[in-house]
């Protein structure tokens, strides 16, 4: 029986760069590791985290499960928890978990610490930190009567681990849900085009009110396949509908941490530093 379980997601058909953090976070600690995957490219997801340290995978390749369905996905990932028999459930911070995870906590009748940027394991508990107040101060959170621990962490906070190639990993198939509600979908409609997700680019270049039309943005867009970084926004331009709110940074948007971040022609109010600050380097330019 297995620790720790991690949920896995994908990009391009890839395990996004959060899901490796979380996988060589747990493997340091000498932890053992199950990992779920859900939907037709999930035996290839666990698959690849095998070499990250994970010894045991839960499948469900439905195409039910193609598109996020909170219900379906429920009753699955509820289900691969259960018989991995794991007391710690983790993932990586997306838009999809923080809808996922609460709905499990509910189920499972557990505590779940959301937006986390650093975790530690001692003897089976788990302890975790999470900024407060627009990341003005920080709380440490462990779980006292939880019959599960979950938790996801913020991507771009952990350090990635090595690969092994040729690992091995048991691959557990599980049945699709049964008499579940099911979410028709009707149809996925794709936002602004970027090298990189947001929350895992390792270079992002952010415009605002400083750049003063929607057409100067070109200008970042040129810089941001110059540097192969992704472009972002502050919420006063997603607000005046120059860029998608997709691309907005900041209290309201999402929260990022690159390895260099430039601001260009961005006030710097709290609310936008609330989404960035956690950057290893900072580069602004005024307008």
């Amino acid at each position: 029986m297995s620790s720790v379980f991690i949920f896995l997601e994908s990009a391009n058909g890839q395990l996004k760069k959060g899901s490796l953090e979380i996988l060589a976070a747990a493997k340091n600690a000498g932890e053992s590791i199950a990992v779920g995957a859900l939907g037709p490219e999930a035996e290839k997801l666990t698959t690849g985290a095998a070499a990250a340290g994970a010894s045991v995978g839960f499948v469900c390749s439905s195409p039910e499960l193609t598109h996020y369905n909170p219900l379906m996905y429920l009753a699955a990932l509820e289900n691969m928890v259960k018989q991995s028999g794991a007391t710690t459930v983790l993932a990586s911070a997306s838009s999809t978990t923080r809808d996922l995870f609460p709905r499990l906590a509910a189920k499972l009748n557990s505590g779940l610490a959301n937006d986390c940027v650093s975790l530690a394991f001692n003897g089976g508990k788990l302890k975790v930190r999470r900024p407060l107040f627009a990341g003005k101060c920080s709380a440490e959170v462990d779980f006292v009567e939880s019959p599960y621990q979950l938790a996801l962490m913020r991507p771009n906070q952990l350090p990635l681990g090595e690969l092994k190639d040729g690992a091995q990993i048991d691959i557990k198939k599980i049945d699709p849900p049964a008499n579940v509600d099911s979410i028709s979908f009707k149809e996925l409609i794709s936002g602004a085009t970027q090298t990189a997700d947001l929350t895992e680019a390792n270079v992002i270049v952010s415009g605002g009110r400083g750049m003063q039309n929607a057409d100067n943005f070109k200008l970042l867009k040129d810089m941001a396949e110059t540097l192969n970084a992704t472009v972002g926004a502050s919420r006063a331009v997603a607000d005046a509908g120059w860029v998608p709110h997709s691309m907005q940074v900041g209290q309201t948007g999402k929260t990022v941490a690159p390895s260099l971040y430039i601001a260009v022609g961005i006030s710097g109010a709290i609310q936008h530093l609330a989404g960035m600050s956690g950057s290893k380097v900072i580069v602004a330019i005024n307008k």
